[in-house]
């Protein structure tokens, strides 16, 4: 340890002189997206400026050179910012996602695209789905699973119908917090608002530490944030960014239940996204209804030792008691180890469709 005293003031002066470069740097970095959009917008008056690939290879470059003492997904948040800023000035994105405002879907949509995205909140999945394929977004945010509460049949079913693509996924962390106004009674809280998946994932919670309040099921986290202001008796189960729109206090903070509690966020739109890497593919197998039809659908993955992530079925529409299957493996379909697999998966079954090959989430 140096014998030389620290100089706070010397300190602050080297700061400031890194904020000048910083500064420096960024502006540089903003002038060269500006002329990237130029470049782009001169070959082809309708490109696509947000590429997922080339984002999740700029981010995952960020992790492994970072030298510390923040930590890795810390900087790549940083980096993630700065690029959804330089971003909007090539050209805004417009994200669509299941609302209201103040949504986990809403957090993970910001968490993905960057505070520079334009979001709009949709009412219902279908919604965020009818918009995307409208072209009046360039992408949706849409929940897939729960660590907890398992998968949400409602986004799965409508890729069924659907030509759009996932372009992309991202996992948030969900922290579940009791919330109150101002003016609410702290020891009279009879009545609790919350999602009923929520519910579910803060059960424990609620019945040792609020064992008689009544638990009122509403559409949202946020519709509960949003009931809690007008009501002096009530509280609401909802995140941070409900607490933040609404202006409540927290009584209680991470009342989850599980402490690993996560959702998977699907990214969609309508683009083929190229190889990035580090790749996840997602399709739906129809399968004809006979003996021995799983085995004959997943052996031809387990012979090419490609990894599978996620299986779940759903009834079909085609018939009584038939089924098709979701699946994710990490891979992508322009690999040519994947599309064989592909190929003898299509013979096997009565119909495939490639939801869409997207970089792994990084953060």
């Amino acid at each position: 340890m140096s014998d030389t005293p620290i100089n706070l003031e010397e300190l602050r002066e080297r700061i400031d002189s890194l904020d000048n470069d910083i500064l420096r740097l960024i502006s540089e970095r903003a002038s060269c997206a500006q002329q990237v959009a130029e470049v782009k917008t001169e070959r082809d008056p309708g490109a696509v400026f947000y590429r997922p690939e080339r984002e999740a290879q700029v981010l995952r470059r960020i992790m492994e050179l970072n030298p510390g003492p923040l930590n890795s997904e810390e900087m790549a948040r940083l980096f993630r910012e700065i690029m959804s800023a330089c971003l909007a000035l090539e050209q805004p994105v417009k994200v669509a996602y299941l609302g209201p405002e103040g949504t986990f879907t809403q957090q993970a949509a910001l968490k993905h695209f960057g505070e520079s995205a334009v979001s709009l909140p949709m009412a219902a999945i279908d919604e965020v789905f009818r918009e995307v394929e409208a072209g009046a977004v360039n992408y949706g945010v849409v929940p897939v699973e729960n660590s907890t509460e398992g998968v949400i049949s409602h986004t799965l079913d409508s890729f069924m119908d659907s030509s759009i693509r996932i372009c992309g996924e991202v996992v948030l962390r969900i922290h579940h917090h009791l919330l109150v106004a101002d003016t609410t009674l702290r020891d009279k809280i009879s009545r609790v608002y919350s999602h009923p998946q929520s519910f579910a994932q803060c059960r424990k919670w609620l019945d040792a530490h609020f064992p008689r309040a009544e638990r009122v099921p509403v559409s949202s986290n946020a519709e509960a944030a949003r009931l809690v202001k007008g009501e002096w008796h009530s509280a609401a189960i909802a995140g941070d960014m409900a607490a933040k729109l609404y202006g409540l206090e927290r009584v209680a903070e991470k009342i989850e239940d599980r402490p690993d509690n996560s959702t998977r966020f699907l990214i969609i739109g309508t683009q083929h996204v190229p190889m990035s890497g580090a790749d996840k593919t997602s399709v739906v197998v129809a399968m004809r209804n006979q003996p021995g039809a799983l085995h004959e659908l997943l052996e031809p993955f387990h012979r090419h030792q490609i990894d599978l992530t996620r299986l779940e079925t759903r009834p079909s529409r085609s018939g009584v008691w038939n089924y098709v299957f979701f699946i994710d493996f990490k891979g992508h379909v322009d690999e040519p180890k994947v599309a064989a697999v592909l190929e003898e998966v299509r013979l096997r079954a009565s119909e495939l469709k490639v939801l869409g090959s997207y970089p792994i989430g990084v953060l």
